[in-house]
C-alpha cells in the first residue's frame, strides 16, 4: 500500500485514524447498546480480530473503554484498565459528546488520568456520539544503569 493510501485509509477508517494495528488484542469495558458499532467493526476489520470482552484473561494491548458520567469513578474505570494493559499500552477512552447523555467534561478527564497515572496524548472524533481520549501508562525501564 502507498503512503497516499495510507493517508486516505486514515481519513476514512475510524479504527486507522486511532492508531490501531494488525495483530493487537483490544479489550472492551464498558459496553452496551449505545457504543458506536462502526468503529468497534472497523478495530476488528484493522486488527484481524474480534475485541475481547471484560472476561478476558491476559495482558491486552489496548484496552478501549467506553464510559458515561453515570458509570461511577472515573479514575477507578481508569486505574482498573490500565491493570489489563502492558506497560507503555494504550487506554481509548470513549465518552459521550458535549450535549449527549452521560457527557464527561475534559477537565474531569484530565484530572482523572493524571490521578490513575494516566498521560492524555489525543483527542479525536470516535464517531457521530463519541469522543475518544488516547490515554498511556507509563513505561518502565527495561534497562539498568
Amino acid at each position: 500500500m502507498s503512503a497516499t493510501a495510507d493517508h486516505a485509509e486514515e481519513r476514512t477508517n475510524p479504527a486507522a485514524r486511532l492508531g490501531f494495528e494488525p495483530g493487537q488484542v483490544v479489550q472492551e469495558i464498558g459496553y452496551d447498546d449505545d457504543v458506536e458499532l462502526e468503529l468497534r467493526e472497523a478495530i476488528e476489520a484493522v486488527t484481524g480480530q474480534e475485541i475481547v470482552d471484560e472476561e478476558y484473561d491476559d495482558v491486552a494491548d489496548v484496552v478501549l473503554l467506553w464510559f458515561r458520567d453515570e458509570d461511577g469513578d472515573l479514575t477507578d474505570a481508569l486505574v482498573d484498565a490500565i491493570g489489563l494493559v502492558d506497560d507503555g499500552g494504550t487506554v481509548w477512552l470513549m465518552t459521550p459528546k458535549t450535549g449527549r447523555d452521560g457527557y464527561v467534561e475534559p477537565s474531569d478527564i484530565n484530572e482523572a488520568a493524571q490521578t490513575a497515572g494516566l498521560s492524555q496524548t489525543k483527542s479525536i472524533n470516535a464517531g457521530k456520539d463519541w469522543t475518544g481520549s488516547r490515554l498511556v501508562t507509563p513505561k518502565t525501564a527495561k534497562s539498568k544503569r
